[in-house]
């Protein structure tokens, strides 16, 4: 058969021109990642430039999986709201419990995947996968949420966005009594009014902490209907208009 008459199996043709001097980062995303997850990452770049980037745009920006103790939080995160890109978070209470290590001036190091666990918690070392942090480091961070969580602020009925508001004028005051300067996530949207939800608030070390205190007759009340309307109409405001 004719080459001009078979059908063609998919879209354009994987025939990129070699990556030369002086090529933008722009022209090296377009015309080098074709396919895999290069491919996946061109499609990302589009959607940021091409619809996030655009005037009156609502960002709402989700965390899940083990993004803070990375550090991702200070050297990612923290910029893209103080830039202005990220309208409201919905994340997991574990990643904001890692963020605030940050903000009391507590240490994550790093380390490999590869070792003895049994090692590790002979030495009091934590793992997550790569991200090694001593056993203190909980220990503190433990004790700084159940001192917080005491004060009488937190004794009313309130939505995860307006607790975790609540509580990153804490962590913000410890970073700054440190010395420290936009370690923490939670610190930070604090600071930019940046609403932060959670849609299992029980199921963290912050959940935790909050149940052992209720046991002593100070529960904390999260208003998770609440949550579903606020957020609701946060979608709904930013499609209507």
């Amino acid at each position: 058969m004719p080459a001009k008459n078979r059908a063609s199996p998919g879209g354009p043709s994987i025939a990129p021109n070699p990556i030369a001097p002086g090529i933008t980062v722009e022209q090296m995303v377009d015309s080098a990642f074709l396919a895999y997850n290069s491919a996946r990452l061109r499609e990302g770049c589009r959607l940021f430039a091409e619809r996030m980037l655009e005037p009156d745009v609502t960002v709402g920006l989700t965390l899940s999986g083990a993004l803070t103790p990375a550090g991702l939080g200070r050297s990612c995160l923290i910029p893209l709201l103080k830039r202005g890109f990220v309208d409201w978070i919905v994340s997991t209470g574990a990643n904001l419990y890692h963020d605030t290590h940050f903000g009391l001036g507590l240490s994550m190091h790093q380390g490999r995947s590869n070792v003895d666990d049994v090692e590790l918690r002979e030495k009091g070392i934590v793992r997550i996968f790569d991200v090694f942090f001593s056993y203190e480091v909980l220990l503190s961070t433990d004790s700084f949420y159940r001192e917080v969580l005491r004060a009488p602020e937190f004794r009313k009925p309130m939505g995860t966005a307006e607790f975790h508001h609540r509580v990153g004028r804490y962590v913000l005051e410890r970073e700054r009594a440190l010395g420290l300067v936009e370690t923490s996530l939670i610190g930070q949207a604090h600071a930019l009014d940046v609403p932060v939800y959670t849609s299992s608030p029980g199921d963290s070390s912050i959940g935790m902490n909050a149940a052992a205190i209720a046991l002593e007759g100070e529960a904390i009340h999260w208003d998770v209907f609440r949550d579903v309307n606020e957020t609701a109409a946060i979608v709904y405001g930013a499609k209507k208009s």
